[in-house]
């Protein structure tokens, strides 16, 4: 197995990229292996923080949401919002810690005017 090539924070030469900024031009990793890393040190004995990098030459374009793309997400975030006890939409996403709308959360709270 062969070494990855190692650069420290902010020092990586150009012609590569983090997973996030690979997005931020509009680009995937598009199967390739991890072609280097980048090592923050950290205080105290802790292990550095590790970034892996990628090559953008290799890069592809990400791919566009398709239709069925579009309806599958907006069912994904119809159900986040929908509460389970009073089956209506919250307008919000339902944070779990309460798993329902924040009305059937607290129904005796009185809301100050």
């Amino acid at each position: 197995m062969a070494t990855l090539p190692v650069f420290r924070w902010h020092l990586a030469p150009d012609g590569y990229a983090t997973r996030r900024q690979l997005r931020a031009r509009n680009l995937r990793p598009g199967g390739q292996d991890v072609a280097a890393q980048l090592e923050r040190p950290r205080r105290r004995g802790r292990p550095p923080l590790v970034a892996y990098l990628y090559r953008v030459d290799l890069a592809k374009s990400v791919r566009p949401m398709t239709p069925g793309r579009w309806r599958a997400h907006a069912a994904m975030m119809r159900a986040r919002r929908t509460c389970p006890e009073c089956r209506r939409d919250a307008g919000y996403v339902i944070p779990p810690t309460l798993g329902t709308c924040v009305t059937c959360a607290y129904p005796n709270e009185q809301r100050a005017a």
